[in-house]
């Protein structure tokens, strides 16, 4: 995938305090209208609906890459999920859902996008041999 010519240079943001490295995730400004395509090939391990911090509906797909066999790459902030279990999914063809998710309140990206601001799709590729460290604020 080539980021835009129009595209901001990716940067690295403040720390929000989760207990993991500066680069495990990219927040990905994205156009409102389009589609969210699967950004590598390989196949679906889980996808569907979850709650954000307790009150917000929001979709997600979980892909294992073809290119990293037992890793997990987390597809967040996206809306109506099209994908399912097992499904084959082909990097930048297959559709993972018709939008992002428009987020009612104010992210860590939007300083950095025009008025109104723009979604984004949260991106996380998954080790699974390094333990995960849930964030200290607990569950809802």
């Amino acid at each position: 995938m080539e980021a835009l010519p129009t595209t901001v240079q990716a940067m690295v943001l403040e720390t929000r305090d989760r207990g993991t490295g500066s680069r495990t995730a990219a927040d990905v400004v994205v156009d409102p209208a389009a589609e969210i395509r699967a950004p590598v090939s390989g196949t679906v391990l889980r996808a569907g609906g979850y709650v954000l911090y307790c009150n917000h509906s929001d979709d997600f797909a979980v892909i294992e890459p073809d290119s990293r066999p037992g890793w997990e790459l987390k597809v967040l902030h996206i809306s109506g999920v099209q994908v399912t279990k097992g499904q084959r999914v082909e990097a930048g063809v297959t559709v993972l859902a018709p939008g992002p998710t428009q987020l009612p309140f104010e992210s860590q990206v939007d300083k950095f996008t025009a008025e109104p601001s723009w979604p984004h799709v949260h991106i996380e590729l998954v080790d699974p041999s390094i333990p995960d460290r849930p964030s200290t604020g607990g569950g809802c």
